[in-house]
């Protein structure tokens, strides 16, 4: 029987936690690594209704991008959502693991599917960090090609490919070619993909300056939101999981979509 233990060795070889933020908690954040496992529920995020989700199917493990605990908790009552997810899956015996900026750096992660989902070719890392074990290099963002095209063709493309509702976005004056990409809130990260000569940045979470800061500098930057930049990863998980296990019952929740809505 396939344990906890056995999900996280492995996923490690996916995101070893190395390649963390130093400020990132990641790994297996409740559970017992002995738990036997014979079906895995694979989200984004191990929000309250996805722990209920795991409950529901007869889960013994969720795999999640996001962390179920980031910030300290006080205390783990029912009056906290986070706590009761917890206290969910502790009374069900539920374990969970994630992989979260390990997941956003290492190769074939996060920003290699949000790049390949989007179409750029010769996709390579922006100011590489290391070299893992295979010889890839690995870091945050990662930048690639389209057909030189208007900036409003493009963001049809990344809305139809990404499943957007709607997209925010500064025109920097250029046609989109070459673009960077970087799932989630990598707004900060705008000036790397400037000096990587890129036109384009597709990510998400943008403050008003930030989008600021991306036209005076000519950069066309899109903010196509949070979990549709990072969704794409939670297939390719199950997929590797599947393959990995083909023992083990690995679902994609059916249950979690993006709480962000347009009127």
């Amino acid at each position: 029987m396939t344990t906890v233990g056995e999900v996280l060795q492995f996923m490690e070889t996916l995101a070893p936690a190395s390649m963390k933020m130093s400020w990132d908690n990641v790994g297996l954040l409740c559970g017992s690594r002995s738990t036997p496992v014979s079906k895995i529920l694979v989200a984004l995020d191990p929000f309250e209704h996805v722990c209920e989700e795991a409950v529901s199917i007869g889960a013994q493990l969720i795999v999640t991008h996001h962390p179920l605990i980031f910030k300290p908790l006080s205390g783990i009552t029912d009056d906290n959502p986070i706590a009761r997810g917890i206290m969910n899956l502790c009374r069900h015996g539920i374990s969970a693991i994630n992989a979260h900026t390990n997941l956003d750096c290492a190769p074939g992660g996060v920003n290699d599917v949000l790049a390949k989902t989007l179409g750029l070719s010769q996709i390579e890392v922006i100011d590489p960090i290391g070299v893992s074990d295979s010889g890839a290099e690995w870091g945050l963002l990662r930048m690639g090609y389209v057909p030189q095209q208007p900036l409003a063709k493009f963001l049809s493309h990344v809305k139809e490919a990404l499943g957007c509702e709607g997209l925010r976005y500064t025109n920097g004056g250029k046609p989109v070619c070459k673009v960077a990409v970087g799932g989630g809130a990598c707004g900060s990260e705008l000036m790397d993909a400037v000096r990587a000569g890129c036109d384009t940045f597709v990510t998400a979470d943008i403050k008003y300056n930030q989008f600021w800061d991306a036209q005076e500098n000519g950069l066309n930057l899109i903010d196509a939101g949070h979990f549709q930049t990072e969704n794409p990863i939670c297939a390719v998980l199950v997929d590797k999981l599947r393959e990995q296990f083909p023992q083990i019952s690995v679902e994609l929740s059916k249950k979690h979509t993006d709480c962000m809505k347009f009127f």
